[in-house]
């Protein structure tokens, strides 16, 4: 790990004139990701401003609106009542990620923001575009099996980490932003930039910007909703595929569906084109077939992670059985 300067923020405003004094700064909460990275010197910060001590813990409702904040532990929130009755997919998501004691430490600000667990990236004798721009990828011809099949490029195939916001791009939820023109709430899918030819640019935070919350909406469609993770082992891994999906019945009719995958995506991937497939179908196995078929239309693969498109089939269908199965 190289030296850095270490500065502890005591408001928003102050981490974010902090982090924008130097070229290379970066935000501590957790640290569940970054200290991993500058240890392994792929994160090399001048300054690591400490924002663990903002006010932005607070799980409350607002209306039809739950607002989480950024700084609230991954273990609250999955076990709070109010999200795990309304958006029952969050919660689990959360609890199929890391270990106890990582979700205990991990915050929700910091997990939309994990960095890919691509060994390409995270080890510096391999050439990675994401790490160093213009150098080349290779993990495309290299062992990919955990990688991309979805929102992929000649320049990167990295496989995006997480759980929870696939969740979340499932369930529609909004991230808040705070940044020197004042407060903005975008979509959770706009956050994350697809790599293109630079894959280095992962999100569309602009340079000083702080996540400060996360927004859900209360409603019938988000409460009926399931996390499915497929992965090597049970416990502390990462998914080879995930499904977060939410589904309204009426009339024994899909009223309307949401489905994202994870752990096939280079970003938490909206299958939009599925959920239309499903709207006006009825729960039984031939529309989830065919709205998996839609979803790995686009699918990419490389030489190792052909697999993945059929995995991920398999796991729509199965997470569509459960979310619809008790349907009255």
């Amino acid at each position: 790990m190289r030296a850095f300067e270490y500065v502890v923020a005591d408001s928003s405003a102050a981490a974010r004139a902090l982090a924008r004094e130097v070229g290379a700064a970066r935000f501590y909460a957790g640290g569940t990701t970054l200290v991993d990275l500058m240890k392994a010197d792929v994160e090399r910060p001048q300054r690591v401003v400490d924002i663990s001590r903002l006010p932005l813990t607070a799980i409350e409702r607002r209306g039809d609106v739950v607002r989480i904040g950024a700084l609230a532990r991954n273990s609250d929130v999955a076990y709070d009542a109010t999200v795990a009755q309304a958006f029952p997919a969050v919660s689990e998501a959360l609890l199929s990620g890391a270990s106890g004691q990582i979700r205990n430490s991990a915050t929700i600000g910091g997990n939309l923001l994990q960095r890919t667990r691509c060994t390409y990236f995270r080890e510096t004798r391999w050439r990675c575009n994401k790490r160093e721009p213009g150098s080349g990828c290779d993990a495309l011809d290299g062992f990919n099996r955990g990688h991309a099949i979805l929102g992929t490029s000649d320049a990167c195939i990295a496989t995006f980490p997480g759980d929870l916001p696939v969740a979340l791009a499932a369930l529609s939820a909004h991230v808040v932003i705070e940044g020197d023109a004042g407060e903005r709430t975008i979509a959770l899918e706009d956050l994350y930039l697809l790599p293109g030819d630079e894959p280095q640019h992962e999100t569309s935070l602009a340079p000083g910007e702080l996540i400060t919350a996360i927004e859900l909406r209360v409603e019938p469609l988000h409460a009926r909703s399931h996390y499915l993770k497929v992965r090597d082992r049970a416990s502390y891994e990462f998914a080879l595929a995930s499904v977060a999906c939410a589904v309204e019945l009426d009339g024994g009719r899909i009223a309307q569906a949401r489905i994202a995958l994870g752990g096939v995506a280079t970003v938490p991937w909206r299958a939009v084109d599925a959920e239309a497939a499903l709207a006006g179908a009825p729960p039984d196995d031939s529309a989830f077939r065919h709205a998996a078929d839609v979803a790995l239309s686009g699918a990419r693969t490389r030489a190792h992670n052909g697999y993945k498109v059929e995995l991920a089939k398999r796991a729509i269908v199965r997470a569509l059985r459960t979310v619809c199965g008790g349907a009255a």
